[in-house]
């Protein structure tokens, strides 16, 4: 980054206000979802500052305040350290910084000034808000300091480790989203198992009784849905890759099927396990197969090592 020091703080304390901004729409949007608009400010408002005046309004207020300024030192911190260590803002370490960060910053500002604040929001819901203004603070500060460097998805061809993941993330969420709606279909109620899954992850659900079929329900899975295979898609990949310096075909089978069910199963159980009932347990055994296959076979036409290091060590063991 060339700008002068004083730039590149305003820069930042601009990034920041506009990322706190980003937060604050995500959860108005969450919450106009939900039905309950403005839940979010007024819940911690409420916490923060209900000894102060009367009414949710004043409360309100002075928490948007309290969350435009932090994000206001955040974003200005962040621009002087990225400008003194000479990185540059990327796409990638958006969502570094957003997911480790940001998310750290809010959990540990809530503990510090009460315990119980822990639990108004849900995990889900503050990653993700965290995430879209991770990549929005980076991206302004690419644009503010006409950084000619890409920014987005041309700067992949410097990361080939990356780019391959996320192509096979894309391909393994895509074969699991079709079988699903394929699924779906044949129980009379098409979209029903990204809908559930969606309303578990972010309205909380607890049951089958409470799914939300909502476009914006299933849009906001859909993104979580390819973003979790994209990082099981680079992780294939650095997998592959280690594979190819030591073939061994059975390596690869256990990895990615271990990859597949810890995903799975992790997110079932941790967004909402009451799922595992309305989903059957061979229909995502069917789904983990077909993305396992689609995403080897990917691999196993894109790496000529991998696959002749693996017939040759196969070759080696016939008796």
């Amino acid at each position: 980054m060339k700008s002068t020091q004083p730039s590149v703080l305003v820069h930042g304390v601009v990034g920041g206000i506009l990322a706190g901004a980003i937060v604050a729409l995500w959860f108005l949007v969450v919450d106009l979802v939900a039905g309950d608009p403005l839940h979010t400010p007024i819940a911690l408002g409420g916490a923060l500052f209900g000894g102060v005046g009367a009414g949710t309004a004043l409360s309100v207020a002075l928490y948007s305040v309290l969350h435009l300024g932090t994000f206001a030192i955040v974003g200005g911190t962040t621009a002087w350290f990225l400008s003194a260590n000479e990185i540059a803002p990327r796409i990638a370490l958006g969502l570094f910084f957003g997911l480790c960060v940001l998310t750290a910053i809010h959990y540990v500002g809530l503990l510090v000034t009460d315990q119980q604040l822990l639990n108004v929001l849900p995990p889900a819901h503050v990653v993700g808000a965290n995430l879209l203004a991770g990549v929005f603070l980076m991206a302004y500060l690419h644009r503010a300091e006409k950084d000619e460097n890409p920014l987005g998805l041309g700067a992949l061809k410097y990361h080939p480790l990356l780019s391959e993941g996320l192509r096979l993330g894309t391909i393994g969420a895509v074969t699991v989203a079709a079988w699903f709606f394929l699924v779906d279909i044949g129980s009379g109620v098409p979209f029903r198992t990204p809908a559930a899954l969606g309303s578990a992850v972010f309205l909380g659900a607890d049951g089958a009784a409470t799914i939300s079929m909502s476009p914006t329900i299933l849009a906001a899975y859909s993104i979580l849905h390819l973003v979790a295979f994209g990082l099981v898609g680079v992780a294939f990949a650095a997998v592959a890759r280690g594979v190819e310096q030591l073939p061994s075909l059975a390596l690869f089978v256990v990895m990615g099927a271990i990859l597949l069910e810890a995903l799975t199963f992790t997110a079932l159980v941790a967004f909402g396990g009451w799922v595992l009932g309305s989903v059957s347990l061979w229909a995502v055994g069917v789904a983990n197969l077909l993305a396992f296959v689609a995403m080897g076979a990917t691999l196993w036409r894109g790496h000529p090592a991998l696959r002749e290091g693996v017939l040759r060590e196969g070759l080696a063991g016939t008796p």
